[in-house]
């Protein structure tokens, strides 16, 4: 071969190893990712102000580095298919999970989770906790995964109803007893680990889920002779659909309240279990500001779905009104998002896959429903011409504006309410023909096509 060859083959293969090199560059660039889901979360927190007697510090931190949504809503009222559908970027009609039960690992391949889409892109992936249901996950879609092998969820000898129905409180619970304790100090580890790749870390916490028991120490800032009960009408079923009854179902949990008095106990044991919850994401934010990551890493925490307690004689999730849907929702994305900024625009958690894919530059999957929230994080006033909708079973759902929560049944039955005029919704709108245009407009987000809905397990 000629020199002059040589020497040309030389001189491309210096430039290709530069480009290498700048290319590896820019991905270790890229920002790392802090993905933390809290279960059974409602609004119960200091940002959100539907509740006064919250004690959230942490989460009202987190707010003022970023940009909280305070109209956000779930996409399932429910566990396991309102993870699936954020986790998978499919809404409960495309997928077909629609309730707990309906077993997500066979509604979502794998490799069509969000952690698939960061492993594929070069992330460091790891996980702890409660990410999906039951703290299952697809293996191939995590570069590592925090094992719960000897943790307990609740802690030693607690009881599902504990706290809830009935008293037991556990006098020496310690936090360390519990699994998320054990997840976060996970999650700080690979926060604060060196690595010539960027992190996405999820962290998902357990509490408040059921059972409602804590370390006691937590209960010492909600006196139980202080505790509110939220505001509610005794007559407020009366202008409610059978469809809607049926899932208020008030001869369950709230004619057990009605009839123990434990009514006011248990918001006091929901409250406690938020603020360790609280503690945890302090934790995570402490660590996250004592690393050099401090900087170049995004946030999003979310809650899975709201939660109830005797509004319409309703408990738990499982509905399709204000307590059951609505949720924490904040963002930290630094240099985009306006620390301690406030958005009132209705989102829901199908935006999370597709925004964290336009913030960090991977490329979105095909199968990806929801909308890219980025605009709203440089600018929570921006245009919005979305809704936030949610799904519980097939044909049920609630399309929520800035104004109005309008919700249709399988059956074809309806509510409507004005949010603004009435924002615990106790008068049904939906019979009154002055909002017969605004029905036939908010009726346009229906779902045409539903997939089936198969039998629970």
């Amino acid at each position: 071969m000629p020199q002059i060859h040589i020497i040309k083959r030389l001189l491309l293969l210096v430039v290709a190893a530069y480009l290498t090199q700048l290319v590896f560059a820019a991905e270790d660039s890229r920002p790392n990712v802090l993905f933390i889901a809290v279960d059974d979360l409602n609004h119960w927190v200091t940002p959100l102000g539907r509740n006064k007697q919250a004690r959230t510090p942490n989460i009202d931190r987190l707010a003022k580095m970023g940009v909280s949504f305070s109209n956000s809503h779930c996409a399932v009222p429910a566990c396991e298919p309102s993870r699936c559908a954020l986790m998978s970027g499919r809404r409960p009609w495309t997928s077909g999970c629609y309730k707990n039960g309906h077993e997500w690992t066979e509604y979502q391949q794998a490799g069509e989770g969000l952690s698939a889409a960061f492993l594929r892109a070069g992330y460091h992936v790891a996980g702890a906790g409660k990410i999906y249901h039951s703290m299952e996950y697809h293996e191939s879609e995590w570069t590592e995964y925090m094992s719960t092998e000897g943790l307990s969820n609740n802690g030693p000898g607690v009881s599902k109803d504990d706290g809830y129905h009935t008293d037991k409180t556990h006098p020496d619970l310690k936090d360390e007893d519990l699994v998320d304790w054990h997840s976060a100090d996970y999650c700080i580890e690979r926060i604060q680990a060196e690595s010539d790749k960027p992190f996405f870390v999820a962290c998902g916490l357990y509490k408040p889920h059921l059972p409602f028991v804590v370390p006691r120490k937590y209960y010492d800032a909600f006196p139980l002779d202080e505790i509110e009960l939220p505001p509610h009408l005794q007559n407020d079923l009366d202008d409610i659909p059978p469809a809607g009854l049926k899932m208020a179902n008030p001869g369950a949990d709230h004619a057990k309240f009605l009839e123990s008095g434990r009514w006011k106990a248990a918001i006091q044991s929901y409250l406690a279990s938020c603020a360790y919850t609280d503690m945890n994401i302090g934790r995570l934010l402490d660590a996250l500001e004592a690393s050099p990551n401090k900087d170049n890493t995004i946030i999003v925490l979310w809650g899975d779905h709201g939660w109830s307690f005797g509004e319409k004689q309703h408990w738990r999730k499982f509905a399709l009104w204000e307590e059951t849907t609505r949720m924490p929702f904040i963002w930290v994305a630094p240099g985009i998002a306006k620390p301690g900024t406030e958005s009132k625009r209705p989102v829901d958690l199908m935006s999370v896959y597709p925004t964290l894919c336009a913030l960090t530059g991977i490329e979105r999957p095909d199968h990806v429903e929801g909308h890219d929230i980025t605009d709203l994080l440089r600018n929570p006033k921006a245009y919005w011409p979305h809704p936030a909708i949610t799904t519980h079973g097939r044909g049920n759902h609630a399309i929520r504006t800035e104004s109005h929560r309008y919700i249709r049944y399988a059956d074809g039955s309806e509510e409507l309410y004005d949010e603004a005029k009435d924002p615990y919704e106790w008068t049904n709108l939906a019979s009154n023909p002055e909002y017969a245009d605004l029905k036939a407009g908010l009726s346009k987000w229906l779902p045409v096509e539903e997939h089936a809905q198969a039998k629970i397990r």
